[in-house]
């Protein structure tokens, strides 16, 4: 498939100025600390307001553009995905799960603040995020608002990303490739997909059209989760903002640990040309989703 070329720097302006988008408008959807309540509301704007790339806000925007949504509606679903996106890391990080100290560079929410808060502020993202898509700024037509509830509440919920995640808590080291990408599509994938589909289904587009853009984000995915499993083993803390190492510690299968380093990167590239296809025409038209994939290949964080 023909696309666009863009050069790194150009994708990395283009993300960061996307994600500038988003914080602002998260900070003017979350709430601002008051009354009683107010350190669970200081705890999710902790949590949330401490940077990283916004990938899927990002993945929003631009697939939103395909089909002429404007920017504030578009930065609106970015805002809920990435609320309901650093509920999960919250609850990720605390000691019943992953049990990790350092989130982003600095300390993670129940480390700066403590357990309790932790679980409630995550606890308030996932509902915020509900609110936020619910909320006729986000769209006018009650139709498209439910259509992103029932999608985002797909995809996070038991057969999506926490599915996923009681799979990678319970999983043993029988886990096979197939196993793997399963438990990741759960587990990360499907959080890529409903950034994908949010833009056909803001633009009320056709199904054909929501259907590629689901290919496209299956396998941006993988790409994803294999580099972030490349820098637990190749990286430092220092550049990823958290901990390495860990799954070799907790003796987690990953699509490294299965195919290697050099497989896994042949797996991840494979997938990144797949992707592109899957945008078909689409490719041409947003350059930044088509090249995307192969800046995912070389990220150090």
């Amino acid at each position: 498939m023909d696309t666009v070329q863009l050069p790194p720097d150009y994708l990395n302006g283009a993300i960061a100025a996307s994600a500038k988008l988003v914080d602002a408008t998260l900070d003017a959807v979350l709430p601002q600390p008051a009354g009683r309540q107010a350190r669970v509301q200081e705890a999710m704007r902790y949590a949330v307001m401490a940077g990283g790339k916004r990938l899927r806000p990002f993945l929003v925007r631009h697939s939103a553009r395909l089909f002429g949504v404007d920017d504030s509606r578009s930065l609106r679903v970015g805002a809920a995905i990435e609320a309901l996106h650093t509920y999960s890391l919250v609850h990720d990080d605390l000691p019943c799960m992953d049990d990790d100290d350092l989130r982003r560079g600095r300390p993670t929410t129940h480390i700066a603040f403590d357990e309790m808060t932790a679980v409630l502020a995550g606890d308030a993202l996932l509902t915020i995020a509900f609110e936020i898509l619910a909320d006729a700024r986000t769209h006018p037509s009650a139709d498209v608002r439910c259509a992103l509830i029932a999608r985002l509440a797909d995809a996070s919920g038991h057969s999506g990303m926490i599915g996923g995640q009681i799979i990678d808590m319970l999983a043993d080291k029988n886990f096979g490739v197939d196993d793997v990408i399963d438990l990741q599509r759960r587990k990360t994938g499907q959080l890529f997909e409903f950034s994908c589909e949010a833009g056909p289904i803001l633009g009320q587009a056709a199904a054909d059209d929501r259907a590629g853009l689901k290919a496209y984000a299956q396998d941006i995915g993988v790409v994803f989760q294999i580099t972030d499993d490349l820098l637990d083993v190749t990286s430092t803390a220092e550049k990823t903002g958290k901990a390495v190492g860990k799954d070799a510690d907790m003796g987690k299968q990953t699509l490294v640990t299965l195919l290697g380093v050099e497989g896994a990167r042949a797996e991840a590239q494979k997938r990144a040309r797949r992707a592109v296809d899957a945008l078909g025409s689409y490719a041409a038209q947003a350059p930044e989703l088509s090249a995307l994939p192969f800046f995912l290949l070389d990220r150090d964080s």
